[in-house]
């Protein structure tokens, strides 16, 4: 009897799918009989995918859970035809209306700064419904993968809602854990190797290098040729504090610089941002800024006031809108808010140092200025000497020396 019972396991287990085998998603019964014969509890996120694979006509029907789904917020289930990660993602989209409807669309994800707009993906998709029901929004959906192999890059989300529109994604923990590999025809599946992916690794790298080039070493080389030179004792260890500075804020942007040109290389369909065009703007600048040394007049060339207006001009320029991108890059990689205070603090202590400095320096401008504008006095044996009561040319002499 023991013998008969376990060749029938035995059996039975030949025509489950080994996805299902090893996944509690397995034991999950659809509304209205619907079969799926594989299935993964996907690793983040409360979520589960099944699907239908049809090889020899490249379709797969697919369902995909989420749990948990508490208030008003949207998820969505993406196949990256170009890579991993959310850039480039074909994805599906529901979420529930305020007015209680369920709304399932399809969104082609070309931005980090996406707003899950809608439109056509990159393969066809039919029969695209979703349902809400005890905190859980399942998407159905079946997609035609002329194009692709059996083994994908899947994405999955979930997020907050902005009235009725989609509104920005955690960008830490889980939510950035959230892909992995599929192969549609074995189950097997790749989750994604834990903490931070590459692409944000190089996104954070990106940030920190641009953050103390442009925005940190620049400004306070010109706090150093602005103010140090003021005073004589300073000269000519002010010009080489700034050009250090500038130096090295250069080398060190440009390594920003191609970071950006990477993750542009990284992310095929994105469109411009403010962020990429302002980048490429302080880099243009920049060079031209540093190819302009060559060119510096001597200080008593005729033509050298021209080349300080060109040079100061710039340089603020650089400085300014380098300032700008930091903050704009800091909306679009949404890093921890320490991170964030910092550079705040660290350019708030440079402007607070400059603002000390320009009120001394100005003090000290304007008192030498009426110091040198004083009328010169002269004694008895001057060239317009007057009487005995007159004045020690020798005292103004010394007088204007100190």
């Amino acid at each position: 009897m023991l013998r008969h019972l376990s060749i029938l396991c035995f059996l039975f287990s030949l025509h489950i799918p080994s996805s299902y085998s090893q996944s509690s998603c397995g034991n999950y019964n659809f509304d209205k009989n619907q079969i799926f014969k594989s299935c993964n509890d996907l690793p983040q996120l409360n979520s589960f995918l099944h699907w239908n694979y049809d090889q020899p006509a490249n379709t797969v029907k697919i369902a995909y859970r989420q749990t948990g789904v508490s208030g008003p917020r949207w998820v969505a289930w993406a196949i990256n035809p170009s890579g991993q990660g959310m850039a480039g993602a074909q994805a599906l989209v529901a979420y529930q209306k305020s007015d209680g409807n369920i709304t399932a669309y399809t969104s082609p994800v070309t931005s980090y700064q996406t707003q899950l707009a809608q439109g056509d993906l990159s393969f066809p998709v039919s029969d695209l419904t979703a349902t809400y029901s005890k905190n859980e929004m399942i998407i159905f959906a079946t997609l035609k993968l002329d194009n692709l192999s059996s083994t994908v890059n899947h994405v999955w989300q979930s997020g907050p809602l902005s009235g009725d529109s989609p509104a920005t994604h955690a960008t830490s923990g889980p939510n950035l854990q959230s892909m992995g590999s599929l192969n549609l025809l074995s189950g097997e599946t790749k989750a994604s190797s834990g903490g931070v992916n590459s692409v944000t690794k190089k996104k954070n790298i990106h940030g920190v290098l641009n953050a103390v080039s442009w925005g940190i070493l620049l400004p306070v080389g010109a706090v150093f040729a602005r103010y140090l030179k003021v005073f004589p004792s300073a000269d000519p260890a002010w010009f080489y504090l700034h050009a250090i500075c500038q130096t090295s804020g250069y080398i060190v942007g440009v390594a920003g610089w191609a970071t950006g040109l990477r993750l542009g290389s990284l992310s095929p369909g994105v469109v411009q941002t403010s962020h990429r065009i302002i980048g490429i703007v302080v880099f243009c600048l920049a060079t031209l800024q540093v190819s302009a040394l060559l060119l510096r007049p001597k200080k008593e060339h005729k033509h050298r006031i021209y080349w300080n207006i060109y040079h100061h001009f710039v340089g603020y320029s650089v400085i300014v809108l380098s300032i700008i991108n930091i903050f704009k890059g800091f909306d679009i990689l949404n890093p921890e808010e320490k991170w964030k205070r910092a550079y705040v603090g660290t350019i708030i202590g440079v402007a607070f140092v400059a603002a000390v400095l320009e009120v001394y320096t100005w003090c000290v401008v304007l008192k030498r200025k009426k110091s040198s504008s004083r009328p010169q006095k002269m004694g008895n044996n001057g060239v317009n000497g007057t009487n005995g009561n007159g004045y020690n040319g020798y005292g103004a002499s010394t007088q204007e020396r100190v």
